[in-house]
């Protein structure tokens, strides 16, 4: 699966893909900060053609069909109403652009934004395995999203957790079951969510496999392109000692999104865990990255929705 996940920007344009898939969750809900002096411009002739772009996808891939030709509808009349006539920089043409895509989806995952400016001395794009190394490393830095991990006085495991790494991906698996096992015998777990944007579904699928005894049905995605259905279960054997019997509490907070969510509803609905804080942002959609890279921007594209089995 596609998905999303992180908390500080990348500025490396080498890796703008993985940023956008990465940080686009943490940033959902939020203005896109623009700043005039400097910024990007944008003309008439390169405003048609993002928004051409920006519909070529949508009909493509965004799990809604009938909601892509709304939003297609939308952003072609006012193009030609002139509404976006006012704006000459690029930013607050794909803020805008975006406002209008979710004022008709209501979906927080879907928007548009310009790809970061080159850094000095950079030259043309890294080959795959050198944006692969470059992944890794911005994941090792912050350390597969485990921020904190300590055993509380009174024996209360504690995990701040950041975001969902894709647990086959480098260290991350490895990293997640040294979480669990430091804690494994603590009288109870605290899941602090307050500050995760969401991530990979095998992140969430590991984790909650050290909560079961037995494998149990956690969510499916329905994908629209391939008209296909992907589940996911927890796992029956887990390296280390499974905490089947421990207490669980999940700290939210209106940050809280999508895959953070996502766990959150799992422990809920199947009554493993107990819920404390805010209502959380409200995304539900695995994500898909495009690049445009001679409109200099890239764009967000839920291609799925999740089913829930509860």
């Amino acid at each position: 699966m596609k998905t999303l996940f992180d908390n500080k920007a990348l500025t490396s344009r080498a890796i703008c893909l993985f940023a956008i898939l990465f940080l686009w969750e943490v940033a959902s809900g939020q203005s896109q900060v623009v700043k005039p002096d400097g910024a990007p411009k944008v003309d008439a002739k390169t405003k048609t053609a993002i928004i051409d772009s920006v519909a070529i996808a949508l009909h493509e891939i965004y799990v809604f069909p009938a909601v892509a030709k709304n939003m297609e509808k939308l952003m072609r009349s006012n193009l030609h109403q002139g509404k976006y006539d006012r704006i000459s920089n690029l930013p607050e043409f794909t803020e805008e652009i975006t406002k209008d895509l979710q004022s008709v989806s209501h979906d927080k995952h879907l928007g548009v934004r310009p790809l970061p400016p080159r850094e000095p001395g950079e030259k043309g794009k890294p080959s795959p395995e050198e944006e692969r190394k470059q992944r890794e490393q911005e994941l090792q830095q912050q350390n597969f999203g485990f921020k904190k991990v300590e055993l509380l006085p009174g024996n209360i495991g504690y995990i701040d957790f950041r975001f969902f790494a894709d647990a086959g991906f480098g260290g991350a698996g490895v990293t997640a079951i040294a979480a669990m096992n430091f804690l494994a015998y603590a009288d109870a777990i605290i899941f602090d969510l307050r500050q995760n944007g969401g991530g990979n579904p095998s992140m969430i699928q590991l984790i909650n496999s050290y909560l079961f005894e037995e494998p149990v049905h956690l969510n499916s995605f329905y994908i629209r392109k391939s008209n296909a259905t992907q589940q996911f279960w927890t796992q029956a054997h887990v390296q280390g000692r499974k905490m089947v019997k421990t207490p669980v509490y999940v700290l939210t907070s209106n940050f809280t999104f999508s895959g953070a969510e996502e766990f959150t509803y799992n422990l809920k609905n199947l009554k493993r865990g107990t819920i404390i804080g805010e209502t959380t942002g409200g995304g539900a959609h695995p994500v898909e990255g495009r690049i445009f890279e001679n409109l200099n921007v890239a764009m967000s594209v839920p291609f799925g929705r999740a089913v829930n089995p509860i």
